[in-house]
Parts: C-alpha cells; sequence; structure tokens
C-alpha cells in the first residue's frame, strides 16, 4: 500500500469518525432544543444577528480565503460572485436572521383536534423534525439561514458544506456556536461537518438514526447524489428548468418584461427561467421581438436554428437534445416553438424539472388550462417564475424550494421543517 493510499483512507477514517461523532451529539442535545420557547429562540436569533456584522472583519477575511482559493483552482466568476462576502451580503445575512425572529413559531401549533366520544381529548400539533442535515455548495449564506430556520424550528442543525466556502463557514459556525454557548445553549446546536472528501456526504446521509432528515441544495448532480444514495429521509430541493410560455393571445410588451426578469434578474438562481416557449400562432414579427429582446439584454439564444431563422431570428446557437432539460444558471436561455398551450404543456411534461412554470396570456380559459395541466410546484399566470420565493410568498426565510410532493412542496419555510405529534388525553378510559 503506497503512503498516499494510506493517508487517504486515514483522512477518510477520521471523517467518518467526526460526523458519526457530531451526529450522536446533535441527537443528544435535540431534545433541549425541541423545547426551547419562541421568546428564547428569538433572543438567540437577534443577538447572532448583531454579533455577525461586529464580527464582520473576521467572517471577511475567511472569506477572502476561500475566494484565493476559488481563483487559483479556476473557479469561475460566477461561483466566485455566489461565494464572495462583503458588509453589505453580510448585513444581509442578518437580517434574514432578524427576519426569522420575527415570524410565527410554528411548534406547538394545533392542526386539528377533537373529543372523541368516549371523551378522550385529541389533537394534532407541529413538532420539530429533530436532527435537520444540509448539504449544500458554496454558499455561505445558507449556513446563517439554515441555523436560523432550524433554531426557529426547534432543530438541530448538521452542516455539510462546499470545501470551496470552508474558512467562510468555519467562521460563522463559530460565531454561532458561541452565541448559543452565551445564551446558555449547547454549541452543538449547530455544527459543521468536515469536508475534506465527498465520502462525508454518504457519512451523513446513511446515519440512519442519528440524523433525521437531510436536505440537498445545490445543484442536480448534488441533488441526485444525495437523493439517490440516502437511507436517512430527504426532501428533495428541485433543479429549476423553469419555462415561460408566450401565448398567441397575449400583451407582448407585459409577456418580454416578465420573461426578462425571470432571466435576467438573477440568473444563477433555480427560479430563473430556463426557456421561452413561443406559440406558433405568434406573428412572426413577435416572435422576432422576442428573440431579439433577449438578446439586447445579453442572453444567447439556443433553439432550431432553421425554426427561429425562418422568422428572421439570427445570432442562434444550435440547440441539442441536452439544451431543452438543461439549467444553464447563466446568460443563457433555449427558445422553442410550440403548438399552442397543448403544444407548451407537453414540451414541459417531457423536460420540466417540476419546479416553476409561467404562462402569459389574456385568454383566461388558456390560463386555467395551462394551471390544470401543468405539473409543477409553482404556476405563474401572468407573473415572472422569479417569484418562487419563500419571502415572496410571505413566508419568511426558506432553506430551498422542495420540487417533491410528500411532506412539502414549493418553498420551505419553518412549518415545512417540522413534522406532526397526536396527543390523546384521557381520564382512565380503556378500549372496549
Amino acid at each position: 500500500m503506497s503512503s498516499q493510499t494510506s493517508s487517504t483512507e486515514q483522512i477518510r477514517d477520521q471523517e467518518r469518525a467526526e460526523v458519526l461523532e457530531k451526529a450522536r451529539t446533535a441527537k443528544t442535545v435535540a431534545p433541549e432544543i425541541a423545547i426551547l420557547g419562541s421568546a428564547q429562540k428569538n433572543e438567540v436569533l437577534l443577538r447572532a444577528a448583531d454579533i455577525l456584522i461586529e464580527r464582520a472583519g473576521e467572517i471577511i477575511a475567511a472569506n477572502a480565503l476561500d475566494i484565493e482559493d476559488g481563483r487559483r483552482n479556476g473557479m469561475e466568476e460566477s461561483l466566485i460572485d455566489r461565494l464572495a462576502l462583503d458588509l453589505s451580503r453580510i448585513e444581509g445575512i442578518a437580517g434574514g436572521l432578524r427576519q426569522v425572529a420575527s415570524l410565527n413559531d410554528p411548534v406547538g401549533e394545533v392542526l386539528r383536534g377533537h373529543v372523541m366520544d368516549n371523551g378522550i381529548q385529541m389533537r394534532q400539533i407541529r413538532v420539530p423534525l429533530g436532527v435537520m442535515g444540509m448539504v449544500y455548495e458554496a454558499r455561505p449564506n445558507v449556513t446563517v439561514d439554515a441555523f436560523g430556520l432550524a433554531l426557529k424550528s426547534g432543530n438541530v442543525a448538521l452542516l455539510r458544506g462546499s470545501s470551496t466556502a470552508v474558512h467562510s463557514n468555519g467562521t460563522l459556525v463559530s460565531i454561532l456556536q458561541d452565541v448559543l454557548a452565551d445564551a446558555g445553549l449547547p454549541r452543538e446546536a449547530v455544527q459543521l461537518l468536515p469536508c475534506q472528501t465527498r465520502d462525508s456526504v454518504q457519512d451523513l446521509i446513511t446515519a440512519r438514526g442519528l440524523v433525521d432528515v437531510v436536505i440537498p441544495r445545490g445543484g442536480a448532480g448534488l441533488i441526485n447524489a444525495v437523493v439517490t444514495n440516502a437511507t436517512v429521509p430527504t426532501i428533495e430541493t428541485g433543479t429549476g428548468n423553469c419555462h415561460f410560455y408566450i401565448d398567441a393571445d397575449v400583451d407582448l410588451e407585459s409577456a418580454i418584461a416578465m420573461l426578462l426578469n425571470g432571466k435576467t434578474r438573477r440568473c444563477s438562481v433555480c427560479n430563473a427561467t430556463e426557456t421561452a416557449l413561443l406559440d406558433a400562432a405568434l406573428p412572426e414579427k413577435d416572435k422576432l421581438v422576442v428573440v431579439q429582446a433577449l438578446q439586447a439584454a445579453g442572453v444567447t439564444v439556443h433553439g432550431l436554428v432553421d425554426a427561429l431563422g425562418a422568422f428572421g431570428a439570427t445570432d442562434v446557437v444550435a440547440a441539442t437534445e441536452t439544451d431543452w432539460d438543461s439549467e444553464y444558471l447563466s446568460l443563457d436561455i433555449a427558445v422553442g416553438i410550440v403548438d399552442g398551450v397543448d403544444g407548451a404543456i407537453a414540451h414541459i411534461a417531457r423536460y420540466s424539472t417540476h419546479h416553476t412554470e409561467a404562462i402569459a396570456t389574456r385568454n383566461i380559459f388558456t390560463a386555467q388550462r395551462f394551471a390544470d395541466r401543468v405539473d409543477a410546484a409553482a404556476v405563474m399566470i401572468n407573473a415572472s417564475t422569479a417569484f418562487t420565493d419563500g419571502e415572496q410568498f410571505g413566508m419568511g426565510a426558506e432553506i430551498g424550494i422542495s420540487t417533491q410532493k410528500l411532506h412539502a412542496r414549493g418553498p420551505m419555510a419553518l412549518p415545512e421543517l417540522t413534522s406532526t405529534k397526536w396527543i390523546l388525553q384521557g381520564t382512565g378510559q380503556i378500549r372496549p
């Protein structure tokens, strides 16, 4: 056995041991966090927000190391931007904690109940999930968001961030742990897992009995790997191949504004528009206006060159099958021509990731047909895909957008980070 192989195995064994030890500790402290009152949780969140700003210099210095390493390793500038922290972004992160503190505490909420014929009082209440594992990529803000949402919903957070943000995440978690300790709470209510090798993800997602739920947040590769290999229950936060269909009966100026907003507002997020579908019945000059508006906004158009060229579109990148199911996360978009709303519905059914689908139309019957037949966590009628967001929905901060159908679907906020418990209170009744 080579010394390199031996060293790799040693790192691997150390990571596995660390993940399991932290998971055991998390399981131990979870009951203490689960019974915290709203006032105490809010006090910690508000204090954490203040301390993050007070110690912003430490955070920015640590983040600079990650950025330096990223550039040295050839990280794309779009990813560097997602990684980078400055005072303004730290203030935004702190603001997110304050927002969570202002939200209603879901724990203990009575969902339903009644008195049985025999006099037993029964009720179903919200309770924390327990130990919540998060697997995510190079976005340090997720570290603080996950902590805030986990604490407010009575959960313990095990965070497995990216190695590209190791210094940033380490500093953030250390600060959050100091705040917890100062409040007389266990530091282990939030813990950062090792990330030297990808195998530590596998250790987390197979820690059945120690971890109650795992939530992956990132690109398709990360999400698929977690969902496919996990033995711990997983909530799938989906990638967003979001479509925007422009019907023939449309206010074209408004439709273009919505399309550009969905594509260019923030092209690197999961609710960005990735495919524009144009009704074949649109006048050719209108189709050309749509394509040219995208290009004028700096968006590269991918499509069938002959189909788009038929109405005068130029500078189109020839699309392959991959383009139709791509989440570009860049200033690129696929543009297709479909046969009316039914053609759009069929195209979406084939290529959708079931995140957000949108239609622009003046016809209420067309809009209803689209809404009824499209299978997605969110359907937008005459609105940008950018609105699929927990804060926009009035939920406050979110942990991600769930595209699955069990437990949670759409923006996942505090209520979605709870389970339920039935409590039956009797006076000595026995069942005949």
